[in-house]
């Protein structure tokens, strides 16, 4: 059976594939009640075994968890709840209604409280936001056998057991880093520090961005990152999944502001007609305001186009030179600072870079434009009239002063953004398309009236 073919209420198909099928797996079933409604997902997961329940809640995958508890009787969501991992606890009480997150929030024990009140209190996308609580530490007295008992004992209850934090003894300190295969490696009756990685172990504070966090994760090719306050304890780990997990989410989020709409929040076949219509309307009514301002500047040059009507020929050619190479510049420093390739104080160095390349590129385009205009006149496709070398050269000129403005405008509205604390990812390709198509008018008749006075105009 294809769980894709389950429609949104095929509850008893979803019922028997999810139960039924051993074969099946934990992100398969994730996929199956993604494709039921809430109340019929309620009722699978309530009567799964716990163990299987608890592992699918625990997937960031599952649309609708907090729904899905609500829907539940309080003592099936707070016994499925208990199972799962406080991070996910934490993420799913958070988008609970309060009445019934203060219900499900006093089930748990006085520890148990603690690590996910804790966790709730950090802002969102911070390492602190997405960490969880749920790790293996040690003593540094401790033995490699005694370790090893230790991880055996807590195993099923920690996010993951590939890295083992060892603490000071007196003051709980963060003092080194054993990874498991170290660990299994080394002698029994030796103590756990002859099996540390050397040197100070890499961390991270709680309010660190989930960018920075990755990009750690990344460069020192680490399974976990252990997030500590200011005195070195350690609060919590930030796994590479949830990593992946959050920075997939994002990476979604600005995707849909790059096509110049608000993100979506929900997979697109989910969001209803009416919620996609109000995402989209904006945007685009906001656009249209823009191109409006390309009609004002048309109007603006009237008389000259009534001169040489032949300009209105590369009026598409012109626009749409502009508005690429001004997506092209925004594209690429949003990705550039995304990945912290370039700072906010590095703007004049893109700004001396993209002037040069926007003068090539427009170089180039423009001998393209130049060489087709000179073509079609000699070989009798079009007649461009008697100062058809003048429109040509104005075509060319034209086209090097507008690529080299998009681009430059393309790559500093992302800096303008991020300085008014904007997200960057909403300088969207429509959006710098919009802004380039006027001023690129205004440049493509400025360099007409130049060239072409006396003549034609």
């Amino acid at each position: 059976m294809n769980i894709n073919s389950f429609p949104a209420r095929a509850g008893n198909a979803a019922r028997a594939f999810i139960n039924n099928n051993r074969a099946v797996t934990i992100a398969e079933r994730v996929e199956a009640l993604n494709a039921v409604d809430v109340a019929e997902a309620a009722r699978i997961l309530a009567k799964m075994p716990e163990e299987r329940a608890v592992r699918i809640l625990d997937r960031p995958e599952l649309r609708n968890a907090h729904a899905i508890l609500e829907v539940m009787g309080n003592a099936d969501a707070a016994r499925l709840l208990h199972g799962m991992s406080n991070d996910r606890v934490a993420d799913v009480l958070l988008e609970m209604d309060i009445d019934t997150r203060a219900r499900l929030f006093a089930t748990f024990d006085e520890h148990a409280r603690q690590a996910i009140q804790g966790l709730m209190g950090y802002p969102p996308r911070t390492a602190g936001g997405i960490m969880t609580t749920e790790f293996v530490s040690v003593l540094a007295s401790w033995t490699v056998a005694q370790t090893l008992d230790h991880v055996r004992q807590v195993e099923r209850s920690r996010e993951t057991v590939y890295a083992i934090y060892v603490l000071d003894d007196e003051t709980h300190v963060l003092l080194h880093v054993v990874t498991l295969r170290r660990l299994i490696t080394g002698e029994p009756d030796a103590c756990i520090l002859t099996v540390a990685q050397k040197g100070t172990p890499v961390t991270a504070p709680p309010l660190m961005k989930q960018e920075d966090v990755a990009r750690l994760i990344r460069r020192h090719d680490l399974l976990a990152l252990p997030v500590v306050d200011d005195k070195g304890h350690m609060l919590g780990i930030v796994t590479v999944d949830d990593v992946i997990d959050t920075m997939i989410a994002d990476t979604t989020e600005d995707a849909q502001k790059f096509g110049g709409m608000e993100a979506l929040g929900q997979p697109y076949m989910k969001i209803s007609f009416a919620g996609m219509i109000r995402k989209r309307a904006g945007w685009l009514a906001a656009l249209f305001l823009g191109e409006m301002l390309t009609a004002s500047a048309m109007q603006h040059f009237e008389g000259e186009l009534e001169k040489a009507v032949v300009l209105t020929l590369f009026i598409p050619l012109i626009m749409s030179s502009g508005g690429n190479s001004g997506s092209q510049a925004t594209s690429l420093i949003i990705r550039a600072l995304a990945l912290g390739e370039l700072k906010l104080s590095d703007w004049w160095r893109v700004a001396l870079r993209e002037l040069p390349t926007g003068i090539v590129l427009g170089a180039i385009l423009g001998l393209v434009g130049f060489a087709r205009i000179v073509l079609w006149q000699n070989i009798g496709l079009f007649d461009y009239g008697p100062h058809w070398q003048l429109v040509a050269l104005t075509v060319f000129a034209a086209l090097i002063g507008i690529v080299t403005f998009g681009s430059l405008a393309g790559s500093m509205l992302p800096f303008v953004l991020q300085k008014l604390r904007l997200d960057p990812a909403s300088a969207s390709a429509p959006f710098v398309a919009t802004l380039v198509d006027v001023t690129g008018l205004v440049i493509y008749f400025s360099v007409a009236l130049l060239i072409l006075s006396g003549t034609m105009l």
